[in-house]
Order: structure tokens, then sequence, then C-alpha cells
């Protein structure tokens, strides 16, 4: 049984604040400040360009890739990082694209976050394709034999609603279509299998669930049977072949390693291996099963006692990822009195309150006093003060 006590004492977490924006930016493991500064140290300061081989930078990105991939239910040598989620959805769309050239519909729904619905227009604008967006509920139905690619995020930032990854990607692939999924809000959060569920891509980012810390790279896993065909637009030296041939033309490198672009942010992977330290201890299971009791108890203790409250998130947990949202007219304000209180959530326009629980380091000691403390504000109307400085600051 996974010890969540101990992956707790792994965090900073400042006194006197409870968190729950993790969905938003991990907070810093405790080994993460040593870490880099030992890499700079022992290793930028000592061996210089030699760091490449002796200290393994060349070869980090998949190695810290090895870590994730136990994570979201991929093998060795799958998962690749570097770059930003950003670049990551654009490899993954544009290859995808590449291999259904005799189809230009791209599928994603509402719920999705805008940056990977602005890289699909670009993306659609510049290969001649059509981006259709769909409401969360109706993206299976508007699964069609024109479909090239459906590209989802799967968990919903705004709500913590959850896809069922398997589900859709075996209508896509029924229709002919390939499947893309966005981890973002998954990988670290709930039991992702992208194996079992026969996606094609996925991508994610680290710095949210994963703990790595503000800019942490990015990361992209391409099942096996498509990663020694699969062509990104975007191609850069490190996914080349034999890179320090210096070669004018491109010649992808094979499996993962093609999906390589520039040169990895080796300091910024050193924070992220000391976040992943604690992982080596978790179950994803016993994680799971946490984060359902940690969001299931919030909710029923949240509408006990704040019956104004509008639930945004799904009620069932099997469709729920590991956030929950509330809806007050008045959100933002309320949310400042929180943070001022020292319960750390955040808001999504135009009045939705988000609650991230991070099993490795939430508990139910979190639950129930920001239940407390949102009932209290909202009964004696103290989000009105916090409404009252902002107006106050504007003028």
């Amino acid at each position: 049984m996974t010890d969540f006590s101990r992956t707790k004492r792994a965090f900073h977490l400042p006194y006197g604040v409870t968190y729950l924006d993790g969905n938003s930016l991990g907070p810093m493991p405790r080994a993460a400040q040593q870490r880099v500064a030992a890499m700079m140290a022992d290793e930028w300061s000592d061996m210089l360009i030699t760091g490449w081989n002796k200290a393994g930078w060349y070869e980090q990105p998949q190695r810290v890739g090895n870590r994730i991939a136990r994570l979201i239910g991929a093998g060795p040598g799958e998962v690749v990082m570097g770059d930003t989620l950003s670049i990551k959805v654009f490899q993954a769309l544009s290859a995808a694209l590449a291999l259904r050239p005799e189809r230009r519909v791209i599928l994603s729904d509402s719920g999705n976050f805008p940056s990977d619905l602005y890289v699909a227009q670009g993306l659609a604008t510049a290969m001649g394709a059509r981006l259709r967006v769909v409401a969360p509920k109706s993206v299976a139905d508007a699964i069609g034999d024109d479909l090239a690619v459906l590209m989802l995020t799967e968990v919903d930032y705004r709500t913590g609603r959850r896809h069922d990854m398997a589900a859709l990607t075996a209508r896509a692939h029924r229709a002919g279509a390939l499947t893309i999924w966005d981890l973002a809000h998954s990988a670290g959060a709930v039991d992702v299998d992208l194996t079992a569920s026969e996606a094609d891509f996925a991508v994610g980012c680290t710095y949210k669930y994963l703990n790595g810390g503000p800019g942490a790279p990015a990361f992209i896993w391409v099942n096996p049977r498509h990663a020694d065909v699969a062509r990104p637009i975007l191609q850069g030296w490190m996914g080349h072949e034999a890179p320090f041939a210096f070669t004018p033309d491109y010649a992808p490198a094979p499996g993962i390693e093609r999906m390589r672009v520039g040169t990895p942010p080796v300091i910024a992977m050193a924070a992220l291996e000391a976040a992943l330290d604690v992982w080596d201890e978790v179950s994803m299971d016993h994680l799971r099963a946490k984060s359902v009791d940690l969001t299931g108890a919030f909710i029923a203790e949240v509408e006990a006692s704040c019956p104004d409250l509008l639930l945004n998130s799904p009620r069932d947990p099997e469709r729920r990822g590991s956030q929950v949202g509330f809806r007050h007219r008045q959100g933002h304000a309320v949310m400042q009195a929180l943070i001022a209180e020292g319960v750390i959530g955040d808001f999504r326009a135009p009045d939705v309150m988000r609650f991230g629980f991070a099993p490795l380091y939430n508990d139910r000691d979190d639950v129930s006093r920001a239940a407390a403390t949102l009932a209290r504000i909202l009964r004696d109307e103290g989000w009105k003060k916090a409404q009252f400085m902002r107006k106050a600051a504007v003028t």
C-alpha cells in the first residue's frame, strides 16, 4: 500500500497553506533544489561540454521519458521529453494528419484547452484540413468516415470531466481515424493506460501533477505501431538519425527519438528527475483510489455547507478526473478571499472555482479545511472585501 504520508513529506508546502492548485502548478519537491544545484556544480561547472556524454545529458530525454511511461501505461523506449506541450501537440497532430492523407477533418471538443485548438487551427490552415469542434458529450456521435484525427484532452481543464479514452479510441479506429490524447490533467492524477486503450499518440506536461516546476518540459508518446513511420512537420536536429553528422538533409531517427526537436532543457529536467523520484514508490491504482476519495469527500462537504454553489464537475467518479469545480456568481471574488486565507485554488471565467486534488500531498484535512473556509466566506460574505479591494485597485 502506498504511504501517502511519506509522499507528502517529499514536498515543500508553506506552513498554513492548503494547496489545491496542483492542477495548474505542482509544489516544489524538497529534493529539487539540491538536485539542480548539484547538476550545476558537479556537471555543468566541472564537466562543461563533456557533460553531454559524462553526465548523460544527451540521453536524458529518453531516460526521463521512461520514468513517465510507467505512469501513463506506456512501455520503455516509447516516451521522449523536450520542448513545450504546444510543440508536442503540433508534432503529434502533423504526424497523424500525414498518416491519413486522404482525410482532412480534425475533431475536437469545446472543453479542450484553447492552446490545443489554436495549434489545430494553424495546422488545418497550413495542411488544407478542417477543424470541427463539438460539445464534449457529442464527440462520439461526431466521429464519421471523413475523420482523420480525433484530438482530445482526456480530463477537461475547467470541469474535470473525463473522457472514456478506450471507448472513443475504439470508435475512432472503427471509422479509420487516429487519436491524440492530451494528458495535461491526467498524468500523475488518474490511472492512464495508453497501451490498453490502443491510442495512437499522447502528449502531456510535467509541471502540474508531476511537479516538475514552472516551464518543465513536455512529453510525447507514439504507439509503437506508428513510431517508425510517423513524420512530424517540425523536424529538428536532435530527431535526426545521425545528429552529429550535420548532413543538410533530414533523416528521421528510429522510433520515438524522431520526436526530439532541439537541444533538451537539461537544468529543467534535473528538477523533473528529482520530482519523479517520489513516483517510484507510488501505485497508480492506490493514487486513483485516493483521488476518488478526496474529490468525493470535497463534493459532499461543500454541498452540505454551501447550498448556493453549483457543482461544475461530474458527480460520477468514473467520469471525473482529480479536480472539482463549483460555480458561483461571484466566483472570482470568493476565490480571492479563499487564497487570502491560505486555501489556494483557482478561477476560470465566467464563474468557476477550481480545486485540484493531488493525492501525493493532499489529504482529508485539506478537504475539511477548504470546505469549512469556503462555507464561512460565503456565510459571512467575506468575498465582498476581496471584490472591493479589486475595484479599488482598478480605480
